[in-house]
């Protein structure tokens, strides 16, 4: 065979050897989301995709089969022809077995160094950079090599699935879409300018509701208004004037014995018609939700739906009235520090390194501010006044204070063994330790 044909031939090989390569890394980098994406618009060879990717070991075999046939036949085919064109050139330098050793090295550096840039680097670069757009085209090509190569597919498949078998692992890929997976990906879109800061951190807080309970973003025991059933017309319309809530809870003699809630609303239309506004009838008295402190805010979201209720009582164990809960509570949460109000914020910063804290701020609103990685077991609370007690293991009292990942947390105002106030200073190393 002469050197061009040689060489045709082999360039030959390594366009099949690189296309090969092509279609190992694209099938196996390709995203599934994206893949089922592209078959809801209407492009089959996305569908045939997924289901190569659903049986790896076919195409994967298949491809190696092809890879090292490929590799092998051009290897020998190099010696055979680039090894004399060498040895020839050689021997008027050198000696004829110094020739010959100078051949063979260089025919094989020659034809290893093209295959690896040609038929496997470069081909696997632009597999890993657009790989579901490659997948696509090479996939009817694949499926005609692996039909071809079906008894060896069978074999060496089988081979291979009885060995990863006895590891104990899985014969095909997972693509469990975790939690951890999106955040990722939306860090990774924020970074690059693709997902706005707002966007990411609702992401964020959206994950949240599913770890959040109820004492995280309810109004607490102390500060729901609430109104007895037997209040006179002219108290009812004091306390709503003191405090415009849109619902009231309506309780008997105490904020534990809860019989419904009243909307200001109903109050208002009676007003204005000249009636009546007594709760002693049932005329404007409305069935209250009432949930246990245990659920999460993503749960309480779903028995709004369910209730067709904006607002919910929260109860501990005891069947005591611990808080109070609406949709706009969680909406709150959800949207970050941009809709709280100005007088409402939790968390307010006094200078550079200390900053003013409500007691009721949930854990992950400072972890957030303060970018702190996490609190110790935070699963044993949900805000700032849980995490002292649980540290300090008693009552906190006034000057009690706590260190922790570089923050000073000292308690500065107490109300009937409530934490009402917090400060936070940064600290140094030398004081944190």
């Amino acid at each position: 065979m002469s050197l061009l044909s040689s060489t045709l031939l082999i360039a030959l090989l390594i366009a099949f050897s690189a296309f090969l390569s092509i279609s190992e890394i694209s099938l196996a980098a390709s995203r599934k989301l994206k893949l089922e994406q592209m078959r809801d618009d209407g492009d089959e060879r996305a569908d045939l995709v997924l289901g190569l990717q659903a049986q790896p070991g076919h195409f994967f075999t298949a491809v190696q089969i092809g890879v090292n046939a490929v590799a092998i036949l051009a290897g020998v085919l190099g010696e055979s022809v680039y090894s004399q064109v060498v040895t020839n050139f050689s021997r008027s330098y050198v000696e004829v077995e110094t020739a010959q050793s100078l051949g063979s090295v260089a025919s094989f550096v020659i034809v290893t160094s093209v295959f690896i840039l040609l038929a496997d680097l470069i081909p696997k670069r632009i597999g890993m950079v657009a790989s579901e757009a490659v997948a696509v085209r090479i996939v009817r090509p694949i499926l005609f090599c692996v039909t071809c190569l079906r008894p060896l597919v069978w074999i060496f498949n089988g081979l291979s699935n009885w060995v990863i078998d006895r590891l104990g692992l899985p014969a095909a890929r997972m693509n469990d879409v975790t939690t951890d997976d999106i955040l990722a990906l939306a860090n990774a879109g924020a970074l690059a300018g693709v997902v706005a800061k707002q966007e990411h951190q609702l992401i964020e807080n959206v994950f949240e509701l599913e770890e959040r309970t109820a004492p995280s973003s309810m109004t607490v025991r102390e500060n729901i208004v609430w109104i007895d059933r037997l209040e006179s017309d002219e108290l009812i319309k004091n306390k709503i004037l003191a405090n415009p809530h849109a619902k009231f809870p309506v309780c008997m003699g105490n904020i534990d014995q809860v019989i419904g809630y009243v909307d200001s609303q109903d109050i208002l239309s009676n007003v204005l018609r000249g009636e009546s506004i007594s709760l002693r009838g049932d005329g404007l008295l409305r069935n209250a939700l009432i949930l246990p402190e245990s659920l999460t805010l993503a749960e309480i979201m779903a028995h709004f739906k369910t209730a067709r209720e904006d607002f919910a009582l929260i109860i501990n164990e005891y069947a005591l009235v611990v808080g109070l809960i609406t949709m706009n509570d969680i909406t709150g949460m959800l949207m970050g520090d941009q809709y709280i109000a100005p007088d409402e914020e939790q968390i307010v910063q006094r200078d550079a390194n200390s900053w003013l804290v409500d007691g009721i701020t949930a854990i992950g609103d400072l972890e957030r501010v303060l970018q702190i990685d996490t609190f110790p077991d935070d699963d044993q609370y949900e805000t700032i006044a849980g995490f002292m007690m649980y540290v300090l293991r008693k009552v906190p009292k006034r000057t009690d204070c706590v260190i922790h990942a570089g923050f000073k947390f000292e308690v500065v105002d107490i109300d009937h063994y409530k934490i009402d106030q917090l400060l936070v200073t940064r600290v140094d190393k030398a004081e944190s330790t």
